[in-house]
């Protein structure tokens, strides 16, 4: 006897044997049994997620021996001929290769004639959407009122494509893709009944794999008994689909903690020679940065299908919380973009690179600081970095000085257009009115906020640390001990990293190690974001005030009926 697949050797045959689909099951399951059975059914999803089986669940179940229901015997002629696929009233048409006008009016004739053994004739058109215009148009009538004995069941992967009239007309049901787990679960059955030793990791790969279709993994485990001669073993399954082992994945990760391009691209270099599936890098990739998240988020949570959560429990200590969420998002979006580079290989080295540069700099790592972390005041006056205050100090005069010249200039403008006389002569300009806020004075915490606001300027610090150290209330300290309070609000943002950050900042700045003291506190704090935001309302209060109260701003508004447009005022610093 030859050899059956085992997609086919295994196909389900009632409600009950079917993988998932639950919501769709239960629907089909309550209308056999309450006699209330559409007469045209739609089925969509992705391939090989149960569709023309349940098809042929629903056309045995119409036409049992035994009567309609939801369990049909599966042992009378009518089951079994429809299990095996030659009932002569199930008639499966392949919408793909009978597109044309004719072959659907062929195959309507048919439908006017009573059953010729069972209780219905059951029309299974797969692919559906392959139909043409003209072949809908005729399917339509028929589909909107059939004969009492006839029932259609659609199936398609691409339910977009077929006309709003067609989708009007069905009852439909979206079946969703499988998860690993389901498909891993079906496979472990059959293994166990085909007496074929497996390895467990092995039977989760091929799972993986599948992509949500269980037609897909049982073709892949066909392979795979194949490929093993007899056996599963998850080396011969990755090497099989050329697959990433946890081992390259492990190398990656500590290359990118270490910032180590040259450890990265020697990895890539070893999965070419090897012939490992490149585009699945990003992939696993993305999945461990995911793990490592929850075990960042849950230090108790174990997932114990994972047979590498140890090896990445080691590796989350070296990944901060913010590292993990950057290189899962550069992951996905370079596992998106691989189409768009020139070869797998360079969009793979271009997507690690892009982490290492993109990564935070850490205070005491050696790495070149990043360019955010130098004040706008510095790059803009070429000033260093370690003298914030006379650098803002010199930009803010420029701005000042540029901004009093352009008034300066519009009021002159009109100055001339209102005042020039009959003759078109100029007019003498007006008498210059001040419209600088006055910014003299500002609200001053007490002595230890403004040590800690002009001590935290000089950190080098970027990134998430900055902001964290900006929101923070010197409470005290003394030599070796900092006590901070910390908004409640904010404390998410006090991750042990960034503390560790601010901490070696700190110490690097001082010259000795220090100790942080973090205490939350619900009431409003004199920190430097605060201290900073209120300085800001300050001047933008009076910045309004005195455009407002200007005597050229009220002639243009009465002249003209101008108005000042909202949000376009901003404070001279």
């Amino acid at each position: 006897m030859s050899y059956q697949v085992l997609a086919r050797k295994w196909r389900p045959h009632t409600f009950e044997d079917l993988v998932g689909q639950e919501h769709v099951v239960q629907a089909l399951v309550n209308g056999l049994d309450q006699d209330r059975v559409h007469h045209a059914f739609l089925l969509t999803g992705t391939r090989g997620v149960g569709k023309t089986t349940i098809a042929r669940i629903l056309a045995k179940c119409l036409n049992c021996e035994q009567g309609v229901s939801s369990t049909p015997c599966g042992e009378c002629g009518s089951c079994i001929d429809v299990d095996e696929g030659r009932f002569v009233d199930m008639l499966e048409i392949d919408a793909a290769s009978k597109t044309k006008v004719d072959d659907t009016r062929e195959l309507l004739e048919t439908v006017q004639y009573t059953p010729s053994r069972g209780r219905y004739k059951v029309y299974i058109i797969d692919e559906v959407h392959m139909l043409s215009g003209h072949s809908f148009n005729a399917l339509l009538k028929t589909l909107e009122e059939p004969p009492p004995h006839v029932k259609f069941i659609l199936a398609t992967t691409d339910p977009q494509k077929l006309p709003i009239t067609i989708l009007s007309r069905c009852l439909r049901f979206s079946l969703t893709r499988l998860l690993p787990d389901q498909i891993s679960s079906h496979l472990d059955k059959i293994l166990q009944t085909e007496s074929i030793d497996a390895e467990a990791s092995a039977v989760m790969r091929i799972a993986r794999a599948a992509d949500g279709s269980m037609r897909d993994g049982l073709s892949l485990l066909d392979q795979a008994i194949a490929f093993g001669g007899g056996s599963l073993k998850d080396s011969d399954v990755a090497s099989m689909l050329g697959s990433i082992d946890h081992v390259h994945i492990a190398a990656i990760i500590d290359a990118l903690s270490s910032a180590d391009a040259g450890g990265l691209m020697k990895i890539v270099n070893d999965l070419v020679s090897q012939s490992r599936n490149l585009e699945s890098v990003l992939d696993e990739l993305a999945e461990a940065m995911h793990r490592i998240s929850l075990i960042h988020a849950a230090p108790a949570f174990r997932d114990p299908e994972r047979a590498d959560w140890d090896a990445l429990v080691e590796r989350a200590q070296l990944i901060s919380p913010e590292d993990a969420q950057l290189y899962y998002q550069i992951a996905i979006n370079g596992r998106r973009d691989l189409g768009l580079a020139p070869d797998p290989r360079t969009g793979l080295e271009m997507t690690l690179l892009r982490m290492l540069a993109f990564r935070p700099a850490e205070p005491g790592t050696g790495s070149a600081p990043a360019p955010v972390a130098k004040s706008a005041a510095a790059q803009d006056t070429g000033q260093p970095a370690d003298e914030p205050e006379a650098s803002a100090q010199a930009t803010n005069r420029g701005l000042s000085s540029g901004r009093s010249e352009a008034v300066k200039a519009a009021r002159a403008a009109f100055d001339q257009l209102h005042n020039a006389g009959d003759d078109g002569s100029p007019a003498t300009p007006a008498a210059e009115l001040p419209l600088e806020p006055d910014t003299a004075s500002e609200q001053a915490g007490d002595k230890a906020a403004q040590d800690w606001a002009s001590l935290q300027a000089s950190l080098d610090l970027s990134g998430v640390t900055r902001e964290f150290a900006r929101n923070l209330q010197l409470e005290k300290r003394d030599e070796k001990r900092w006590r901070f309070l910390v908004p409640d609000a904010l404390e998410q943002l006090g991750s042990q990293s960034v503390i560790r950050s601010l901490q070696s900042a700190l110490s690097t700045h001082l010259g000795h190690e220090v100790t942080l003291d973090l205490h939350t506190e619900a009431r409003p704090l004199e920190s430097v974001a605060a201290v900073t935001e209120r300085a800001e309302l300050s001047r933008m209060s009076e910045a309004e005030r005195a455009i407002d109260d200007d005597t050229t701003v009220k002639e243009i508004k009465e002249k003209f009926g101008a108005k000042i447009v909202p949000d376009s005022i901003q404070p001279l610093q």
